[in-house]
């Protein structure tokens, strides 16, 4: 038996304008199947969380090569 997705997850590489986030919008709902795509707006949390990890990795890699 196969598991069923209720919903997919699309990250971004980086922050884009929403005027410039129309056209991949755009394109993701003429996908077959896709009922409604909505953007979710970066805030200071999004950009904390974003900076923490990359602390981390860099701590890793300094450690890694320590």
């Amino acid at each position: 038996m196969t598991d069923r997705f209720y919903a997919l997850t699309v990250a971004l590489e980086k922050d884009t304008r929403d005027d410039d986030a129309e056209r991949i919008i755009h394109a993701i709902k003429m996908i077959k199947g896709v009922l409604d795509v909505k953007g979710n707006i970066s805030n200071p949390d999004v950009w904390m969380s974003e900076e923490r990890a990359k602390q981390e990795l860099k701590i890793k890699i300094y450690n890694l090569l320590k």
